[in-house]
Protein backbone atom coordinates (compact mmCIF):
# COMPACT_ATOMS: atom_id res chain seq x y z
CA UNK A 1 0.00 0.00 0.00
CA UNK A 2 1.51 3.25 -0.91
CA UNK A 3 2.08 6.18 1.95
CA UNK A 4 0.18 8.32 0.56
CA UNK A 5 -3.20 5.87 1.03
CA UNK A 6 -4.36 5.82 4.26
CA UNK A 7 -7.81 4.21 5.68
CA UNK A 8 -8.43 7.83 7.35
CA UNK A 9 -9.60 8.76 3.99
CA UNK A 10 -11.88 5.64 4.03
CA UNK A 11 -15.62 6.43 3.62
CA UNK A 12 -16.54 5.42 7.39
CA UNK A 13 -20.07 6.81 7.14
CA UNK A 14 -21.07 5.05 3.98
CA UNK A 15 -20.08 2.22 5.59
CA UNK A 16 -22.15 2.85 8.54
CA UNK A 17 -25.18 3.40 6.16
CA UNK A 18 -24.14 0.36 4.12
CA UNK A 19 -24.22 -2.13 7.48
CA UNK A 20 -27.52 -0.75 8.92
CA UNK A 21 -29.41 -1.81 5.52
CA UNK A 22 -27.44 -5.07 5.95
CA UNK A 23 -28.84 -5.46 9.74
CA UNK A 24 -31.97 -4.47 8.15
CA UNK A 25 -32.18 -7.32 6.24
CA UNK A 26 -30.63 -9.78 8.30
CA UNK A 27 -33.78 -8.92 11.00
CA UNK A 28 -36.06 -9.63 8.35
CA UNK A 29 -34.51 -12.50 7.23
CA UNK A 30 -34.76 -14.25 10.83
CA UNK A 31 -38.59 -12.56 10.82
CA UNK A 32 -39.22 -13.99 7.72
CA UNK A 33 -38.10 -17.65 7.46
CA UNK A 34 -38.40 -18.30 11.21
CA UNK A 35 -40.68 -21.05 11.13
CA UNK A 36 -40.10 -22.04 7.75
CA UNK A 37 -36.92 -24.92 6.28
CA UNK A 38 -35.05 -22.09 5.45
CA UNK A 39 -34.73 -21.33 9.98
CA UNK A 40 -30.92 -20.41 10.46
CA UNK A 41 -30.66 -18.18 6.79
CA UNK A 42 -30.04 -14.81 8.92
CA UNK A 43 -27.04 -16.76 10.31
CA UNK A 44 -25.28 -17.18 7.24
CA UNK A 45 -26.09 -13.88 6.03
CA UNK A 46 -24.23 -12.66 8.69
CA UNK A 47 -20.83 -14.74 7.89
CA UNK A 48 -21.41 -13.55 3.74
CA UNK A 49 -21.51 -9.89 5.72
CA UNK A 50 -18.88 -10.12 7.59
CA UNK A 51 -16.54 -11.90 4.82
CA UNK A 52 -17.87 -9.08 2.61
CA UNK A 53 -16.80 -6.79 4.34
CA UNK A 54 -13.00 -8.65 4.63
CA UNK A 55 -12.82 -8.15 1.08
CA UNK A 56 -13.69 -4.57 0.80
CA UNK A 57 -11.03 -3.92 2.79
CA UNK A 58 -8.57 -6.03 1.12
CA UNK A 59 -10.21 -4.70 -2.38
CA UNK A 60 -9.09 -1.41 -1.37
CA UNK A 61 -5.97 -1.54 -0.66
CA UNK A 62 -5.29 -2.86 -4.78
CA UNK A 63 -4.55 0.19 -6.47
CA UNK A 64 -7.64 0.71 -9.03
CA UNK A 65 -5.36 2.05 -11.58
CA UNK A 66 -3.73 -1.90 -11.78
CA UNK A 67 -6.65 -3.77 -12.10
CA UNK A 68 -7.79 -1.45 -15.39
CA UNK A 69 -4.19 -2.06 -16.77
CA UNK A 70 -4.61 -5.80 -16.29
CA UNK A 71 -8.69 -5.39 -17.31
CA UNK A 72 -8.10 -7.15 -20.87
CA UNK A 73 -6.98 -10.55 -19.13
CA UNK A 74 -9.85 -10.42 -16.40
CA UNK A 75 -12.34 -9.40 -19.53
CA UNK A 76 -11.32 -12.53 -21.56
CA UNK A 77 -10.96 -15.12 -17.93
CA UNK A 78 -14.65 -13.75 -17.50
CA UNK A 79 -15.80 -14.55 -21.04
CA UNK A 80 -14.14 -17.75 -20.54
CA UNK A 81 -15.59 -18.88 -17.61
CA UNK A 82 -19.24 -17.79 -18.75
CA UNK A 83 -18.52 -19.87 -21.35
CA UNK A 84 -17.49 -22.78 -19.04
CA UNK A 85 -21.07 -22.51 -17.43
CA UNK A 86 -22.99 -23.19 -20.63
CA UNK A 87 -20.44 -26.23 -21.50
CA UNK A 88 -19.92 -27.42 -18.01
CA UNK A 89 -22.83 -26.00 -15.65
CA UNK A 90 -24.87 -27.60 -13.44
CA UNK A 91 -28.42 -27.60 -14.56
CA UNK A 92 -30.94 -26.56 -12.28
CA UNK A 93 -34.84 -25.67 -12.95
CA UNK A 94 -34.26 -25.64 -16.15
CA UNK A 95 -31.06 -23.22 -16.36
CA UNK A 96 -27.17 -23.73 -16.31
CA UNK A 97 -25.73 -20.62 -14.15
CA UNK A 98 -23.47 -22.49 -11.88
CA UNK A 99 -20.49 -24.37 -11.61
CA UNK A 100 -20.14 -26.76 -9.03
CA UNK A 101 -16.42 -26.61 -7.26
CA UNK A 102 -14.99 -28.76 -5.01
CA UNK A 103 -16.67 -29.47 -1.49
CA UNK A 104 -20.61 -29.19 -3.09
CA UNK A 105 -20.20 -25.47 -3.53
CA UNK A 106 -21.05 -23.87 -6.46
CA UNK A 107 -20.08 -20.49 -8.20
CA UNK A 108 -22.00 -18.17 -10.25
CA UNK A 109 -19.24 -16.74 -13.35
CA UNK A 110 -22.65 -13.87 -14.21
CA UNK A 111 -22.57 -12.09 -10.98
CA UNK A 112 -18.79 -11.31 -11.05
CA UNK A 113 -18.72 -10.38 -14.34
CA UNK A 114 -20.65 -7.20 -13.31
CA UNK A 115 -17.43 -6.16 -11.16
CA UNK A 116 -14.84 -6.76 -14.63
CA UNK A 117 -17.49 -4.59 -17.03
CA UNK A 118 -17.45 -1.68 -14.84
CA UNK A 119 -13.90 -1.81 -14.53
CA UNK A 120 -13.87 -2.68 -18.36
CA UNK A 121 -15.94 0.60 -19.23
CA UNK A 122 -14.27 2.35 -17.23
CA UNK A 123 -10.86 1.66 -18.87
CA UNK A 124 -12.66 2.28 -21.92
CA UNK A 125 -14.11 5.67 -21.96
CA UNK A 126 -11.19 7.16 -19.17
CA UNK A 127 -9.09 6.66 -22.60
CA UNK A 128 -11.28 8.53 -25.01
CA UNK A 129 -10.71 12.19 -24.65
CA UNK A 130 -13.57 13.73 -27.22
CA UNK A 131 -16.83 15.40 -25.74
CA UNK A 132 -19.38 13.43 -27.64
CA UNK A 133 -19.67 9.46 -28.35
CA UNK A 134 -19.09 9.12 -32.24
CA UNK A 135 -20.97 6.13 -33.68
CA UNK A 136 -17.56 3.62 -33.71
CA UNK A 137 -17.09 4.16 -30.15
CA UNK A 138 -20.55 3.64 -29.45
CA UNK A 139 -20.50 0.45 -30.81
CA UNK A 140 -17.65 -0.75 -29.04
CA UNK A 141 -18.74 -0.30 -25.65
CA UNK A 142 -22.09 -2.00 -26.66
CA UNK A 143 -20.24 -4.70 -27.81
CA UNK A 144 -17.57 -5.12 -24.35
CA UNK A 145 -20.94 -5.38 -22.82
CA UNK A 146 -23.12 -7.25 -25.30
CA UNK A 147 -20.79 -10.28 -25.59
CA UNK A 148 -21.41 -11.27 -21.59
CA UNK A 149 -24.71 -10.36 -21.42
CA UNK A 150 -25.49 -12.66 -24.76
CA UNK A 151 -24.07 -15.42 -22.72
CA UNK A 152 -25.85 -15.04 -19.76
CA UNK A 153 -29.10 -14.87 -21.92
CA UNK A 154 -28.25 -18.15 -23.44
CA UNK A 155 -27.76 -19.96 -19.72
CA UNK A 156 -30.68 -18.07 -19.22
CA UNK A 157 -30.66 -15.81 -16.55
CA UNK A 158 -32.84 -12.48 -17.40
CA UNK A 159 -32.55 -10.97 -14.70
CA UNK A 160 -28.80 -11.17 -14.29
CA UNK A 161 -27.86 -10.24 -17.90
CA UNK A 162 -30.23 -6.92 -17.52
CA UNK A 163 -27.74 -5.69 -14.73
CA UNK A 164 -25.34 -5.46 -17.29
CA UNK A 165 -27.64 -2.72 -18.90
CA UNK A 166 -27.18 -0.10 -16.51
CA UNK A 167 -22.86 -0.60 -17.05
CA UNK A 168 -23.35 0.44 -19.71
CA UNK A 169 -25.88 3.29 -20.08
CA UNK A 170 -24.10 4.73 -17.81
CA UNK A 171 -20.50 4.14 -19.56
CA UNK A 172 -22.05 6.13 -22.74
CA UNK A 173 -24.32 8.36 -21.13
CA UNK A 174 -21.22 10.33 -19.46
CA UNK A 175 -19.14 9.12 -22.39
CA UNK A 176 -20.75 11.79 -24.36
CA UNK A 177 -23.80 10.55 -25.96
CA UNK A 178 -25.46 12.07 -28.61
CA UNK A 179 -29.43 12.23 -29.00
CA UNK A 180 -29.54 10.64 -32.48
CA UNK A 181 -27.73 7.25 -30.74
CA UNK A 182 -29.95 7.54 -27.57
CA UNK A 183 -32.83 7.60 -30.36
CA UNK A 184 -31.50 5.04 -32.25
CA UNK A 185 -31.11 2.60 -29.18
CA UNK A 186 -34.39 3.36 -27.93
CA UNK A 187 -36.01 2.48 -31.54
CA UNK A 188 -34.02 -0.80 -31.86
CA UNK A 189 -35.01 -1.93 -28.24
CA UNK A 190 -39.19 -1.20 -29.07
CA UNK A 191 -38.38 -3.45 -32.05
CA UNK A 192 -36.35 -5.98 -30.12
CA UNK A 193 -39.20 -6.19 -27.76
CA UNK A 194 -42.22 -6.50 -30.54
CA UNK A 195 -40.22 -9.30 -32.12
CA UNK A 196 -39.67 -11.77 -28.61
CA UNK A 197 -43.27 -11.42 -27.87
CA UNK A 198 -45.26 -11.12 -31.25
CA UNK A 199 -42.96 -13.12 -33.63
CA UNK A 200 -43.27 -16.96 -32.94
CA UNK A 201 -40.40 -18.37 -34.65
CA UNK A 202 -37.71 -15.76 -32.17
CA UNK A 203 -36.99 -17.43 -29.13
CA UNK A 204 -34.41 -15.03 -27.35
CA UNK A 205 -37.04 -15.91 -24.09
CA UNK A 206 -38.19 -18.86 -22.42
CA UNK A 207 -42.23 -19.17 -22.55
CA UNK A 208 -42.36 -18.63 -18.59
CA UNK A 209 -39.71 -15.49 -19.16
CA UNK A 210 -42.70 -14.22 -21.11
CA UNK A 211 -44.93 -14.83 -18.78
CA UNK A 212 -42.75 -12.89 -16.00
CA UNK A 213 -42.56 -10.09 -18.07
CA UNK A 214 -46.43 -9.92 -19.13
CA UNK A 215 -47.99 -10.89 -15.99
CA UNK A 216 -47.26 -7.65 -13.90
CA UNK A 217 -49.38 -5.87 -16.15
CA UNK A 218 -52.70 -7.73 -15.35
CA UNK A 219 -51.36 -9.92 -12.61
CA UNK A 220 -55.32 -10.51 -11.78
CA UNK A 221 -55.55 -12.37 -15.20
CA UNK A 222 -53.49 -15.30 -13.56
CA UNK A 223 -53.39 -15.09 -10.24
CA UNK A 224 -52.53 -18.72 -9.50
CA UNK A 225 -50.12 -18.83 -11.92
CA UNK A 226 -48.06 -16.33 -13.02
CA UNK A 227 -49.59 -13.42 -11.74
CA UNK A 228 -49.26 -15.28 -7.82
CA UNK A 229 -46.39 -13.46 -6.64
CA UNK A 230 -46.66 -10.38 -7.55
CA UNK A 231 -50.49 -10.14 -6.18
CA UNK A 232 -49.35 -11.85 -3.00
CA UNK A 233 -46.53 -9.01 -3.04
CA UNK A 234 -49.19 -6.22 -3.60
CA UNK A 235 -51.08 -7.58 -0.66
CA UNK A 236 -48.55 -7.72 1.71
CA UNK A 237 -47.01 -4.55 1.16
CA UNK A 238 -50.57 -2.86 1.60
CA UNK A 239 -51.39 -4.95 5.03
CA UNK A 240 -48.09 -3.62 6.39
CA UNK A 241 -50.29 0.29 6.83
CA UNK A 242 -48.35 2.87 8.26
CA UNK A 243 -46.50 1.68 10.97
CA UNK A 244 -46.28 -2.57 10.04
CA UNK A 245 -48.57 -5.21 11.54
CA UNK A 246 -47.82 -8.83 12.09
CA UNK A 247 -46.72 -10.74 8.48
CA UNK A 248 -49.52 -12.38 7.97
CA UNK A 249 -49.13 -13.07 4.38
CA UNK A 250 -44.87 -13.36 5.18
CA UNK A 251 -45.49 -15.66 8.41
CA UNK A 252 -48.51 -17.52 6.59
CA UNK A 253 -46.41 -18.47 3.48
CA UNK A 254 -48.78 -16.92 1.30
CA UNK A 255 -45.51 -14.18 0.03
CA UNK A 256 -43.22 -16.11 -1.80
CA UNK A 257 -39.60 -16.30 -1.07
CA UNK A 258 -39.45 -13.55 1.32
CA UNK A 259 -36.03 -13.79 2.25
CA UNK A 260 -34.85 -12.88 -1.20
CA UNK A 261 -36.69 -11.52 -4.06
CA UNK A 262 -39.64 -10.31 -1.99
CA UNK A 263 -37.77 -9.31 0.98
CA UNK A 264 -38.94 -5.98 0.60
CA UNK A 265 -42.55 -6.61 0.60
CA UNK A 266 -41.85 -8.84 3.85
CA UNK A 267 -40.10 -5.84 5.26
CA UNK A 268 -43.14 -3.33 4.56
CA UNK A 269 -45.81 -5.92 5.54
CA UNK A 270 -43.81 -5.97 9.09
CA UNK A 271 -42.73 -2.36 9.51
CA UNK A 272 -45.54 -0.66 7.16
CA UNK A 273 -45.03 2.39 5.34
CA UNK A 274 -42.88 4.17 7.63
CA UNK A 275 -40.70 1.28 7.95
CA UNK A 276 -40.20 1.05 4.11
CA UNK A 277 -39.32 4.65 3.71
CA UNK A 278 -36.47 4.54 6.31
CA UNK A 279 -35.01 1.57 3.97
CA UNK A 280 -35.64 3.68 0.47
CA UNK A 281 -34.01 6.87 2.46
CA UNK A 282 -30.97 4.71 3.71
CA UNK A 283 -30.42 3.53 0.19
CA UNK A 284 -31.00 7.09 -1.51
CA UNK A 285 -28.38 8.26 1.07
CA UNK A 286 -25.74 5.59 0.03
CA UNK A 287 -26.53 6.60 -3.58
CA UNK A 288 -25.66 10.19 -2.64
CA UNK A 289 -22.14 9.52 -1.19
CA UNK A 290 -21.19 7.21 -3.76
CA UNK A 291 -21.92 10.06 -6.46
CA UNK A 292 -20.08 12.44 -4.21
CA UNK A 293 -17.14 9.74 -4.20
CA UNK A 294 -17.35 10.38 -7.77
CA UNK A 295 -17.10 14.17 -8.17
CA UNK A 296 -14.15 14.01 -6.21
CA UNK A 297 -12.33 10.95 -7.85
CA UNK A 298 -8.60 11.70 -9.25
CA UNK A 299 -9.79 11.38 -12.35
CA UNK A 300 -11.84 10.38 -15.60
CA UNK A 301 -11.18 6.41 -14.56
CA UNK A 302 -12.29 7.18 -11.31
CA UNK A 303 -15.55 8.76 -11.97
CA UNK A 304 -16.56 6.27 -14.36
CA UNK A 305 -15.44 3.81 -12.28
CA UNK A 306 -17.66 4.80 -9.21
CA UNK A 307 -20.57 5.25 -10.97
CA UNK A 308 -20.66 2.20 -12.85
CA UNK A 309 -21.34 0.96 -9.48
CA UNK A 310 -24.29 3.52 -9.06
CA UNK A 311 -25.43 2.61 -12.31
CA UNK A 312 -26.05 -0.85 -10.98
CA UNK A 313 -27.23 -0.36 -7.58
CA UNK A 314 -29.62 2.21 -8.63
CA UNK A 315 -31.05 -0.27 -11.23
CA UNK A 316 -31.17 -3.28 -8.33
CA UNK A 317 -33.28 -1.00 -6.04
CA UNK A 318 -35.32 0.48 -8.60
CA UNK A 319 -36.50 -2.97 -10.49
CA UNK A 320 -36.80 -5.23 -7.12
CA UNK A 321 -39.06 -2.53 -5.56
CA UNK A 322 -40.80 -1.93 -8.90
CA UNK A 323 -41.08 -5.52 -8.95
CA UNK A 324 -42.86 -6.17 -5.41
CA UNK A 325 -45.42 -3.10 -5.89
CA UNK A 326 -46.41 -4.35 -9.19
CA UNK A 327 -44.61 -1.84 -11.01
CA UNK A 328 -42.04 -3.87 -13.05
CA UNK A 329 -41.89 -7.57 -14.00
CA UNK A 330 -40.94 -10.10 -11.90
CA UNK A 331 -36.92 -10.77 -13.27
CA UNK A 332 -35.44 -12.86 -9.95
CA UNK A 333 -33.31 -9.75 -9.10
CA UNK A 334 -32.58 -9.10 -5.40
CA UNK A 335 -32.73 -6.46 -3.81
CA UNK A 336 -28.91 -4.66 -2.75
CA UNK A 337 -27.60 -5.64 0.98
CA UNK A 338 -30.72 -7.28 2.10
CA UNK A 339 -31.78 -10.18 -0.19
CA UNK A 340 -30.47 -13.41 1.50
CA UNK A 341 -27.49 -14.82 -1.35
CA UNK A 342 -23.83 -14.88 -0.95
CA UNK A 343 -23.11 -13.89 -4.44
CA UNK A 344 -25.28 -10.60 -3.85
CA UNK A 345 -23.98 -9.64 -0.82
CA UNK A 346 -20.23 -10.64 -1.77
CA UNK A 347 -20.47 -8.47 -5.66
CA UNK A 348 -21.70 -5.80 -3.79
CA UNK A 349 -18.99 -5.55 -1.15
CA UNK A 350 -16.37 -6.11 -4.06
CA UNK A 351 -18.14 -3.00 -5.77
CA UNK A 352 -18.21 -1.17 -3.10
CA UNK A 353 -14.40 -2.04 -1.99
CA UNK A 354 -12.77 -0.44 -5.29
CA UNK A 355 -14.89 2.62 -4.38
CA UNK A 356 -12.99 3.24 -1.29
CA UNK A 357 -10.41 2.34 -3.60
CA UNK A 358 -10.89 5.63 -5.88
CA UNK A 359 -11.70 7.60 -2.68
CA UNK A 360 -8.42 6.41 -0.35
CA UNK A 361 -6.23 7.78 -3.72
CA UNK A 362 -7.54 11.00 -4.09
CA UNK A 363 -4.58 12.97 -2.62
CA UNK A 364 -2.07 10.54 -4.59
CA UNK A 365 0.09 11.93 -7.10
Amino acid sequence: MSRYVSFRDFDWLLLGFVLMICGLGVMEIHSATEHTKFAGAQVKQVYWVLGGVGMMFLMSLVSYQALLDRIHWFYIAGVASLMAVLVFGTRALGAKRWIKMPGGNHFQPSEWVKLILILAVAKYFAEMRQRELSWPDFIKAGAIVGVPMLMVLAQPDLGTALTYVPIAVMGVFLGGLQWRQGLAVALLAVVGIGAVFMVPRVHVLKSYQKQRLTSFIDPELDPQGSGYQVEQSKIAVGSGSIWGGKGSQTHGNFLPVPQTDFIFAAFAEEHGFVGALAVLLLYFIVLMRLTQNAQTAPDRAGTFLVMGVVGVLTFHILVNVGMVVGFMPVTGIPLPLMSYGGSSVLFMFLALGMVMNVRMRRFVN
